[in-house]
C-alpha cells in the first residue's frame, strides 16, 4: 500500500481506508494498485464508501485496522465514524438526542399522567355526572389516554424511539391545552363548580405535557434550519399542510349540530348547537387556542427536518381534531332530550314533540380537512423511504491514478456479496477536533477537484434526500464502479 494512503477498516475480503482527497475500498491482503473504488473526502463521500463497504462484508467480519484516534481523525471536519465492528455497535451520534436519566424521567411523568387522565373517568366532571356517564367525552378522553401511553412507551425504550415518542406525545399536549381550558371555562360558567375528575383530568394534562417535553430535546437546526434537499418539496409541503390546518381550523368553528323538531300540525323547525363562538368568553379562549396551536403545530411539523419526525408531530396534533370529529358522530347516535331546548319532559310527550339530531354539513367538511392532514402525514412518513430508494447513488468518484490502467480485476472478482440484515446505519455529524489531514505537516497533494473526471459525482451530487431519518448512504446508495465489487 502507498505511504500516502491508511486503512481504516478490514473485512474479510476488502478494507476500507482514506488516501489524499478520497476515500477508498480495495481487496484484503493481495497486491492492489492504490485502490479500486474512490469516493471524495467530504462528509457524503464517506456515507457512500460505509454504505459500500459495509453492504460488501458481513458486519462480525469488519474490525477496526487504525486506532481510535486516527480513526476519528481521519473523518471528514464534522464527522466521526464508528470505533468497531457494526456487528458489535452500531454508530450513534456522540450526543445522544434523548440520553436514559432524560427518556427514564419523561416516560415516567407520563405513566403518572395517564394514571391521573384514567382515574378522571370516575368521579364528577362538570357537576356530577362523571365522564363514564358521557360517551361523546369519554372517547375523546381514552383517545388522549391511548396516545399518552403510546409515547410513554416509545420513549421508556430509548434511543430514536424516544424521540419519537416525545413528538407525538408533545404534538397532542399542545393542541389538547385548548380542549382542557374550555372544559375548565364550561365549569366555571356554568356555576362556578370544577369536578375531581376534571381536576384530575388537568393534573394528568399537565404530567403528560411535562413527561413529553422532559424526553423532548430541540433542536433549532431541524425545525428552523434550510432544508437539505430540494426547497421546492419542503415550500409544497408547508402550503398543503398549512392550508389544510387553516381548513380544520375554520370548519372547527361553526355548529356542527343538527336538530328537527317535529309535532303533530305544526311546521317542522331545524335548530343548530355547536359554534364555538356562541359560548362564555373562557370556553371561546380555549376554542381559540385550539384552532391556533393547530396551524401552528401543523406548520412547524410540515417544516421539521427528519421529515419523518415531523409527521410525528403532525400525527400527535391531528389525532385530538379526529377525536373531535369522532365525539360529534358519538353523539349523533346518542338520544336528545328536550330540556336542552327549554321543554319539559312531559310538555314534549303531551305536544306530542319528537327530536331528532344529525350532522351539518360543515361537520363533513372539516372532516375532508383532517382526512387531508392524515393523508399528508402518511406522505411525511413514508415519502422519504421511497425518496431514498429512488434516489440517484452516491457515485464513486475517480482520481486520476497512472495503475488505473494496468490494473487487472479479474484475480480479486470476490465472491457474491453477503448484505446483512440491517446494515450499519452510515456515521452521525459531531463536533471533531484535530488536523482534516492527520499525520501530515500540510495538506497531502492529492488530486483536486478539478482532477474529477467528467459524470462523476462530485460532493454536491451526493447528498441525501430531503426529510430522511439519516443521510443518503443506505446500504443499497451506492453503486459500484469496477466489476469486481458488483
Amino acid at each position: 500500500m502507498p505511504a500516502n494512503e491508511t486503512v481504516l477498516y478490514r473485512g474479510a475480503r476488502f478494507e476500507l481506508g482514506r488516501g489524499p482527497g478520497f476515500y477508498g475500498i480495495w481487496p484484503a491482503g493481495a497486491p492492489r494498485p492504490p485502490s479500486i473504488e474512490w469516493w471524495p473526502e467530504t462528509p457524503e463521500g464517506w456515507r457512500g464508501a460505509w454504505s459500500r463497504f459495509t453492504g460488501l462484508e458481513t458486519p462480525a467480519s469488519i474490525s477496526a485496522a487504525a486506532p481510535a484516534s486516527m480513526i476519528i481523525a481521519a473523518a471528514p471536519p464534522g464527522m466521526i465514524i464508528p470505533a468497531g465492528p457494526p456487528g458489535a455497535a452500531s454508530p450513534r451520534p456522540a450526543n445522544p438526542a434523548v440520553t436514559r436519566a432524560r427518556a427514564v424521567a419523561g416516560a415516567a411523568l407520563l405513566a403518572v399522567g395517564v394514571g391521573c387522565g384514567i382515574a378522571s373517568l370516575f368521579p364528577g366532571y362538570f357537576s356530577a355526572a362523571s365522564l363514564t356517564q358521557q360517551p361523546p367525552q369519554l372517547v375523546t378522553h381514552a383517545i388522549y389516554l391511548a396516545v399518552w401511553t403510546v409515547s410513554a412507551l416509545l420513549i421508556l425504550r430509548g434511543g430514536n424511539l424516544a424521540r419519537v415518542g416525545a413528538l407525538l406525545g408533545l404534538g397532542t399536549s399542545i393542541v389538547t391545552f385548548g380542549f382542557f381550558f374550555a372544559d375548565t371555562g364550561t365549569a366555571i360558567a356554568g356555576g362556578g363548580t370544577v369536578g375531581a375528575g376534571l381536576v384530575l383530568g388537568l393534573i394528568g394534562w399537565l404530567l403528560g405535557t411535562a413527561g413529553s417535553v422532559a424526553a423532548f430535546r430541540f433542536r433549532p437546526a431541524e425545525a428552523l434550519g434550510k432544508p437539505n434537499g430540494p426547497a421546492r418539496d419542503r415550500i409544497l409541503r408547508l402550503t398543503l399542510a398549512t392550508v389544510a390546518a387553516l381548513g380544520a381550523a375554520i370548519a372547527f368553528a361553526p355548529s356542527w349540530d343538527s336538530y328537527t323538531l317535529r309535532a303533530p300540525g305544526q311546521p317542522v323547525q331545524s335548530l343548530t348547537a355547536g359554534n364555538a363562538f356562541a359560548n362564555p368568553g373562557l370556553v371561546i379562549f380555549g376554542n381559540v387556542a385550539v384552532m391556533v396551536l393547530l396551524v401552528v403545530v401543523v406548520a412547524a411539523a410540515a417544516w421539521w427536518r427528519p421529515v419523518r419526525l415531523g409527521a410525528l408531530l403532525l400525527a400527535g396534533a391531528t389525532i385530538p381534531m379526529a377525536a373531535s370529529a369522532i365525539e360529534a358522530l358519538v353523539q349523533v347516535g346518542e338520544a336528545v332530550s328536550p330540556t336542552q331546548f327549554g321543554i319539559s319532559r312531559a310538555q314534549a310527550s303531551q305536544a306530542g314533540l319528537t327530536i331528532s339530531s344529525g350532522l351539518t354539513p360543515v361537520f363533513w367538511v372539516y372532516c375532508a380537512f383532517v382526512l387531508a392532514l392524515a393523508a399528508i402525514c402518511g406522505w411525511m412518513l413514508f415519502a422519504p423511504r421511497r425518496a431514498n430508494r429512488a434516489a440517484s447513488p452516491v457515485a464513486p468518484w475517480t482520481p486520476a491514478s497512472p495503475n488505473l490502467a494496468s490494473w487487472n480485476p479479474a484475480p480479486w472478482a470476490p465472491a457474491p456479496a453477503v448484505t446483512p440484515a440491517s446494515p450499519a446505519a452510515p456515521p452521525a455529524p459531531v463536533e471533531t477536533a484535530g488536523p482534516e489531514h492527520p499525520g501530515d505537516a500540510t495538506p497531502p497533494s492529492g488530486p483536486a477537484d478539478s482532477a474529477v473526471p467528467a459524470g462523476s459525482a462530485g460532493p454536491a451530487d451526493s447528498a441525501g434526500s430531503e426529510g430522511s431519518a439519516g443521510p443518503a448512504g443506505s446500504g443499497d446508495s451506492a453503486g459500484p464502479l469496477s466489476p469486481s465489487l458488483g
